[in-house]
């Protein structure tokens, strides 16, 4: 038997994520600084890690629902109101997953499958691609550009749309590129997608992170309110990355057929990360915003620093990365980032990581200490000094 032969082939032929590849060189190197990892530096608020650990101390140690506690879902909905102006019943239009990934997979098998077409704006989270393949459906493109701030244009969508076209997946507050939509430019999505038989996936992992304008979704227009799914979590604004909790909001007929996949392959998300979430919305807010304001000065330090040494960069308004264009060097994304390693002992991580588009820029993660983003930037310029 050749084993290779049996793995299916949209796995087999699907490569390994591009980013991984530099975390396994710098666990063989010592006192690298890292902007390459898209978790914050902070750790959980502790009275959110002391409602995991009560939760434990009094036994709490047994399957929730599928769909996750109702006093989670409900804590959830009234988060969404009163910071989005979202509206959902935590009966039935909320399911609780492990993480925002989960949310994403499985949101995709239930939609798509062989034939079927989905939109991906890239630069974007490796992972849309990668689930849309193991669906046996087809990703299909959009290269963003830097002259458009890496955001979505209705022209580009319009013509990205076939009779085969399922779901569209709209990444923003964007990783890597830090790119927003506002409410005008996502009225213009809207006036494209209204009257499709296309729903959207809108991941809004990093809506706290935003620095200019509050985040809107795409689900806050009513014409699109049936038709979206919106994906969400706590790693990113609460700190909570290893805690691996997120959630679906939609329409509870597209939240059913979802769940029944959750609840084959994992019955529920783990509930100690639960109880800890419900005391993360009940009282978390002063840390997010302090957080966030932390995030937005080194957000500021990071992008001057780019630009003094030459780099062109868009200022990026979300989430905590910078995406600036290494073209000026000669060097390929990665020829970049694999000398920067080796011989500064910085990692960030080549735009092409993130879609091909991405060749000729770099990922640089700011949920960095501040020292640790000053000493990186003396040593980045260095480098290209050289």
């Amino acid at each position: 038997m050749i084993l290779e032969d049996m793995i299916v082939d949209n796995v087999r032929n699907m490569p390994p994520s591009g980013i991984r590849k530099y975390f396994d060189i710098i666990n063989e190197m010592e006192d690298v600084i890292s902007l390459g990892v898209g978790e914050p530096d902070f750790v959980t608020p502790w009275n959110v890690r002391e409602a995991g650990i009560y939760s434990l101390e009094k036994g709490h140690t047994h399957y929730s629902s599928n769909a996750g506690f109702i006093e989670l879902r409900t804590e959830i909905a009234k988060y969404l109101d009163r910071r989005f102006d979202l509206k959902y019943n935590p009966l039935d239009e909320i399911l609780v997953t492990v993480g925002g990934s989960e949310g994403i997979d499985i949101a995709l098998r239930a939609l798509v499958g062989p034939g079927d077409e989905v939109i991906i704006p890239e630069p974007s989270f490796v992972a849309y691609k990668g689930c849309t393949a193991f669906t046996g459906a087809t990703a299909k493109v959009l290269n963003l550009r830097a002259e458009d701030e890496f955001k979505l244009t209705p022209k580009m969508l319009e013509e990205a749309i076939t009779p085969k076209t399922k779901v569209v997946i709209i990444p923003f507050p964007n990783n890597p590129t830090g790119a927003i939509m506002t409410r005008e430019e996502l009225a213009g999505i809207v006036e494209v997608l209204k009257d499709k038989d296309v729903i959207v996936i809108s991941d809004e992992i990093y809506a706290e992170l935003s620095y200019d304008k509050k985040h809107v979704s795409i689900a806050s227009f009513p014409e699109m309110k049936e038709k979206t799914l919106v994906i969400n979590g706590f790693s990113k604004a609460y700190a909570m990355t290893g805690w691996r909790l997120g959630y679906i909001c939609g329409h509870p007929i597209l939240i059913d057929a979802i769940k029944k996949i959750h609840q084959y392959a994992l019955m529920c998300s783990p509930t100690v990360s639960q109880f800890a979430a419900i005391e993360a919305l009940k009282s978390g807010d002063d840390s997010v915003f302090t957080m966030v304001r932390e995030y937005n000065r080194r957000r500021r330090v990071l992008v001057d620093g780019f630009k003094k040494m030459g780099l062109d960069c868009f200022e990026p308004l979300g989430a905590f990365y910078v995406f600036p264009c290494i073209k000026s060097t000669g060097m390929t994304s990665d020829e970049f980032c694999e000398k920067l390693l080796k011989t500064e002992k910085i990692l960030v991580i080549p735009g092409n990581a993130f879609g091909d588009c991405g060749e000729g820029f770099i990922r640089a993660c700011y949920a960095s200490s501040m020292e640790n983003i000053m000493e990186s930037l003396k040593r980045i310029e260095r480098f290209i000094n050289d």
